[in-house]
């Protein structure tokens, strides 16, 4: 009949919630453009998972991850 709904998209959406409040609280230090580039892979990463929802539930959590992969590898060449 129905199947159990899935866990693990609304993971993944939390974590990239999350993440959002990194980014964006990166203006505190990062040039301004940086943000915006931060931003804009921010929204990319987001239209991944919204298009990841239904048909691969289980990889979204693993955007989440790579959203603060991503933050850390911005953050990391900033400090060089």
């Amino acid at each position: 009949m129905n199947e159990p709904i899935s866990p693990w998209p609304f993971v993944g959406m939390a974590g990239l919630a999350c993440t959002f409040f990194l980014y964006a609280a990166s203006a505190v230090f990062a040039p301004w453009w940086v943000v915006v580039l931060l931003l804009v892979a921010w929204v990319l990463l987001l239209l991944v998972a919204c298009a990841w929802w239904t048909p691969h539930p289980r990889r979204l959590p693993y955007v989440a991850v790579l959203s603060v992969l991503v933050w850390v590898g911005a953050v990391a060449l900033l400090s060089v």
